[in-house]
């Protein structure tokens, strides 16, 4: 028989739920012990929040994690746990401001970072340091102090913010008239941020109100084709060459960074003030370096889609629910993906809920996608899945680590210390490939 009307109701509704979003520290289905890791690895995001409390005068700290671990979920929450400390937090997407696939110069990345917390202020206080943004005070620095004739800036209509994000050639106009100005463009960003901090302390009458801004999605920041290892290079020349730059007086600055950097560029952190980059790592469901699933991360699992639809063991059996768990490898965004694969398959009641086998064709799918992987590539990922590290061998292969990682074919795992494996649907694959083969 066909699909009963409440039956497709339910998959709809499961469908919806599991859809990818950003959530508040107090949506009613936020698992809160979900990245709360106090059992192997800590809590990273009260971490943050207990150090930014205990800093004083500024500071930076790094934050850092896969795409689909979660972290602009728990940036939300750092920022929440900070109000409730007396900060006053400010969040704010670098990928509003930034173009990710292109080169990143201190110069533009600090315009960005003043940029934002400009507008973040506006929104919260309904008005600006000085009764002016920094986006009009960086727009006549480019008309007067630079000259950059080459746009007309001034025209009506133009947007120094929306041109800088999406436009490759005014990016790359401005980082190369800027760069004879660098010192006194961070001077001036420290200058404004600084004035800035002091004017909220003003306005919430507290002369030592601290004051933090969240910058997330500088981890997004990956090159394309030919130009990956140039962006890669920029990035840790970034944190690396520039790291003083990136502390700002008075402002305690958290900042997501790439999961390579810290390979990349192996002690930036004691140049930023001693920043130790705290990291969210894929869901705790294999026992520690092995391929062995773990029943306490699985039941987190099953608890995170119970909070989005406690019908869930209606369309799904456990089996089939743990497939899909293990087949994400513990990954949120993925797990949630392949359950929403499964379900506008099925065309009638009998086949619920869903049998472990049922599953495969989703499994199929999303293996599917990463595939074909190059025969060197394969030989790396046999050494990652015995290993258990990232067996980066020279700079050069960066850029296919940072693929690897961004692209989830590795996924990294804490149990007390980090390592690293390859994404389970790909398991059979490396497995089966003979090492040095073409």
């Amino acid at each position: 028989m066909a699909l009963a009307h409440q039956t497709r109701a339910e998959m709809k509704a499961l469908y919806n739920a599991l859809a990818d979003r950003v959530l508040e520290p107090h949506d009613p289905v936020y698992v809160e012990e979900l990245n709360a890791k106090a059992g192997f690895g800590g809590d990273p995001v009260e971490e943050l929040a207990t150090e930014i409390d205990w800093q004083e005068g500024g500071g930076v700290c790094l934050f850092t994690g896969q795409r689909g671990t979660g972290k602009s979920t728990e940036l939300k929450r750092l920022q929440a746990r900070l109000e409730e400390l007396g900060v006053v937090a400010f969040y704010a997407d670098l990928s509003e401001y930034v173009l990710l696939t292109k080169e990143i110069e201190i110069s533009d990345f600090l315009v960005s970072v003043a940029g934002a917390l400009s507008e973040q202020i506006q929104a919260r206080y309904g008005a600006s340091p000085g009764n002016r943004s920094y986006w009009d005070r960086f727009r006549d620095f480019l008309t007067q102090d630079v000259s950059l004739t080459e746009i007309k800036i001034g025209a009506p209509g133009f947007d120094v913010k929306a041109a800088l994000k999406s436009d490759p050639e005014f990016k790359r106009l401005v980082q190369e008239k800027s760069r004879g100005y660098v010192a006194q463009i961070v001077a001036d960003t420290h200058h404004f941020i600084a004035e800035a901090v002091q004017w909220v302390r003003d306005k919430e009458s507290d002369s030592n109100k601290k004051v933090a801004l969240i910058i997330d999605s500088v981890e997004r920041i990956r090159g394309v084709g030919n130009e990956a290892m140039a962006v890669y290079e920029s990035v840790r020349n970034l944190f690396f060459g520039h790291a003083d730059s990136l502390r700002i007086p008075l402002l305690h600055v958290v900042y997501t960074v790439p999961p390579y950097l810290p390979i990349l560029a192996a002690g930036a952190g004691s140049l930023l003030g001693g920043a130790v980059t705290r990291r969210l790592v894929s869901i705790h469901i294999f026992k520690d370096r092995s391929r062995e699933p773990d029943k306490a991360g699985l039941e987190t699992l099953h608890k995170v889609v119970a909070t989005r639809f406690g019908d869930w063991h209606r369309l799904f059996s456990i089996d089939a629910l743990d497939a899909l768990a293990i087949s994400s490898g513990g990954d949120l965004r993925e797990f949630f993906r392949l359950i929403r694969l499964c379900l506008p398959s099925v065309r009638d009641d009998a086949e619920l809920p869903l049998e472990a086998r049922a599953v495969a064709a989703a499994q199929n799918a999303a293996r599917n996608e990463m595939l074909p992987i190059p025969a060197d590539h394969l030989d790396w990922l046999q050494r990652i899945s015995v290993s258990h590290d990232t067996c980066l061998a020279k700079d050069a292969d960066l850029p296919v680590l940072a693929h690897f990682l961004d692209n989830r074919l590795v996924l990294n795992y804490r149990n007390g210390s980090d390592w690293y494996d390859v994404h389970p649907l790909l398991r059979s694959v490396v497995d089966a490939h003979v090492a040095g083969s073409p």
